[in-house]
């Protein structure tokens, strides 16, 4: 599964590391409890952290 979302990652313009780092924090902070599929790395908007082109 963690694969899964590096590939998933790297074809979306999401640096694999960053988007983990950040997703777990907002995990842990209970930001996005209802809004999950917000996650995803297809969905993913960073907050704070910038994304290859």
């Amino acid at each position: 599964m963690l694969a899964s979302l590096f590939e998933t990652c790297k074809m979306n313009a999401v640096k694999p590391g960053t988007y983990f780092a950040d997703v777990l924090t907002r995990l842990i902070n209970a930001r996005l409890q209802s809004r999950l599929d917000e996650l995803l790395p297809w969905t993913y908007a960073p907050q704070n952290v910038a994304v290859t082109d």
